[in-house]
């Protein structure tokens, strides 16, 4: 049964003011002793900066992708030209703010690549997913995405919001409960902070088609990580085994990238670390990888994709 519809000129702050009623306490968590203030308050101690783990030069990217990335960090590094002496800030007068939106697959290099960027300028990174600011009271969820900006302008850090589409959603048209109006409360204060923050934001999602289309037009560019072509396999292959690996100098490169067509990084880490695995467990001369393991590893992993997971994000 549809709960009460809510009336749309109903303050925020009476929205805000609501809390679940003390009976209803999530499974596996304590009793809060305190009010929505005290919750929200654990939610955003989390908002740290953290150094960046990765460079550009650790990934690989096709050309194309390349190409993009590049011409993202010249709209960075070359501002005063572009703003001052080339005259994009009379078309742009807050031209001082940087929104990305990397998107793919899972295990392209989304998050290297958000950890890259953040590198790049030479910020720490403050990293969000949606089970971090969202909230079973309504209205905290929008205060904790205010608490993350706040606390990217204190410390100059970029903003990387991992499954973006949690957070960049549709929003609700047909509002009819608390929780519905505050899903809308959050987009609202989401795209408050875009347009008020002149830092660095960088969104990463598996499920770009499900982006409000108000978010798309704020995001400067969305990039597209995709699926390694077969030089890229070919590269991260090489890399990934590395010259410490007994045994690979007879291993047949071609055929390993021919069999592992449609394998994104993360899946290609996940068979080397399988086929080492195997290799590991043999004795004596025989304690070498070889080509079978990897072979054998490549039809593991995509078994798996196969039979267990949906990988058809892009398409929904």
């Amino acid at each position: 049964m549809l709960g009460k519809r809510i009336d749309p000129s109903e303050s925020l702050a009476r929205i805000e003011d609501r809390t679940v009623p003390p009976d209803v306490v999530p499974k596996g968590k304590p009793r809060s002793t305190g009010d929505a203030k005290e919750e929200s308050l654990t939610n955003v101690e989390s908002f740290e900066p953290r150094s960046p783990h990765w460079k550009f030069c650790d990934i690989i990217l096709p050309a194309g992708t390349q190409r993009d990335v590049d011409v993202l960090k010249s709209r960075i590094q070359n501002h005063t030209l572009l703003y001052e002496d080339w005259g994009l800030k009379a078309i742009d007068p807050r031209g001082l703010s940087v929104v990305v939106n990397f998107y793919g697959l899972p295990g392209t290099g989304k998050t290297m690549c958000a950890d890259a960027l953040a590198a790049e300028l030479g910020k720490k990174l403050i990293e969000v997913n949606y089970a971090e600011i969202e909230s079973k009271y309504v209205g905290e969820t929008a205060k904790n995405i205010s608490a993350a900006f706040r606390k990217a302008r204190e410390t100059d850090s970029a903003l990387f919001f991992d499954e973006a589409d949690s957070i960049l959603g549709r929003r609700m048209t047909n509002v009819t409960q608390a929780a519905d109006h505050g899903v809308n409360v959050s987009r609202a204060v989401m795209l408050k902070q875009l347009d008020n923050f002149s830092g660095i934001v960088i969104f990463a999602t598996n499920l770009a088609k499900n982006f409000d289309g108000a978010f798309v037009r704020r995001i400067l560019q969305h990039i597209e990580i995709p699926l390694p072509d077969m030089d890229g396999r070919m590269k991260l292959w090489l890399h990934m085994l590395s010259n410490l690996v007994p045994g690979r100098d007879q291993l047949d490169w071609m055929s390993i990238a021919q069999s592992s067509d449609g394998m994104s990084g993360g899946e290609i880490k996940n068979a080397v670390i399988i086929s080492l695995s195997e290799a590991a467990n043999r004795t004596g001369v025989d304690r070498i990888v070889k080509l079978e393991d990897l072979h054998r590893a490549i039809e593991d992993v995509k078994r798996a994709k196969k039979d267990i997971g949906r990988y058809d994000y892009l398409n929904q």
